[in-house]
C-alpha cells in the first residue's frame, strides 16, 4: 500500500523499513531484518497483519538511514540503496557489528556518515536531524532484571526532510523528555513504533502523537513477529480521537 501525504509516497515495508519517496529524493529507514525485503516468513508471523514484502529489490534510495544495530543489515542497505547513495549510520553499530559477525560500516559500497543522538547534517538536499532513542532503566521496556533492551547511547532516532516535508521515526524507543520539544519541528508525518515490548506501546505513542501534533500519523515496527504484537486499530481510535488523521498501512 502507498500513502500520499504532503508531497510524498510513502510506504511501510515492514518491522522499521520505511520508504519515502518524492518527485526527486528517495529515503529509506532501516531497511530489512527478519523477512521483511525478502519475503522469508518467520515461523511465528503467518495471522499477523503485516507480513513480509516479497524479494524487495528497488536499490532506488538516495539515503539510507540506520537507527541501531539491531536494524542494520547489510543485505537489506543493498536491496534498497542506488549505486550512488548516502548511509547515515548511528555511530555504534560498528561495536554491535561485530558482536553479531556483521561487516563494519566501512565494508558497505556507499557513502557512510556517522551520527550521534543529537545531530544535524545535510545530504545532497535531504536534511537529517537524529534523536535520542533508547528505554529508560527499571522502565516498562526492559528485560526481567531491569536492564534496557536498548541503552542510552544504543541508538537514534530520525526526522528527515524530504523535498520540505518533514517524517519523523524515533527508532526503538521508550517517550522521552525530550520528545516532548519535537512540536516545534514542524514534523508533518510521524512514524511511531507501537510494538511494546522493546519500545513504546500504543498508549504511549498515541500520548506523543498528540504532542507533536503532526499531519498524519502512520505507526510501523508492530505484527512483524508475535512478540510485536499490537493492536493498531484501537491506535489509530486513539490519535483520530484527538482531531489528529491517522493511517494504517496494513494488508
Amino acid at each position: 500500500m502507498t500513502v500520499r501525504h504532503d508531497g510524498l509516497a510513502v510506504e511501510w515495508l515492514g518491522y522499521a523499513t520505511i520508504r519515502l519517496a518524492g518527485e526527486e529524493r528517495v529515503v529509506y529507514t532501516d531497511p530489512g531484518r527478519y523477512g521483511v525485503l525478502t519475503g522469508e516468513w518467520e515461523p511465528d508471523s503467518e495471522d499477523l497483519t503485516h507480513p513480509p514484502s516479497r524479494d524487495y529489490r528497488a536499490e532506488d534510495g538516495d539515503v539510507v538511514c540506520v537507527s541501531h544495530v539491531h536494524h542494520y543489515d547489510p543485505d537489506g542497505i543493498e536491496r534498497v540503496a542506488s549505486d550512488d547513495a548516502t548511509v547515515v549510520a548511528f555511530e555504534g553499530i560498528d561495536d554491535g557489528a561485530k558482536k553479531r559477525g556483521l561487516p563494519p560500516l566501512s565494508d558497505l559500497p556507499y557513502d557512510v556518515e556517522r551520527v550521534g543522538a543529537k545531530d544535524k547534517l545535510t545530504v545532497g538536499d535531504v536534511e537529517i536531524w537524529t534523536t535520542p532513542a533508547h528505554n529508560e532503566p527499571d522502565g516498562p521496556h526492559t528485560r526481567p532484571d531491569g536492564t534496557p533492551y536498548h541503552p542510552e547511547g544504543f541508538g537514534c532516532g530520525f526526522v528527515v526532510a524530504v523535498e520540505g516535508t518533514r517524517a519523523f521515526w524515533p527508532g526503538d524507543t521508550d517517550v522521552l523528555p525530550g520528545h516532548r520539544t519535537m512540536g516545534s519541528m514542524d514534523v508533518s508525518l510521524f512514524c511511531p513504533p507501537i510494538g511494546q515490548r522493546f519500545t513504546m506501546d500504543r498508549r504511549e505513542a498515541a500520548g506523543l502523537a498528540v504532542r507533536i501534533d503532526p499531519d498524519l500519523v502512520m505507526p510501523v515496527h508492530y505484527d512483524t513477529f508475535s512478540t510485536l504484537g499490537a493492536d493498531s486499530k484501537a491506535f489509530a481510535a486513539a490519535v483520530a480521537a484527538e482531531g489528529i488523521p491517522v493511517v494504517l498501512d496494513e494488508k
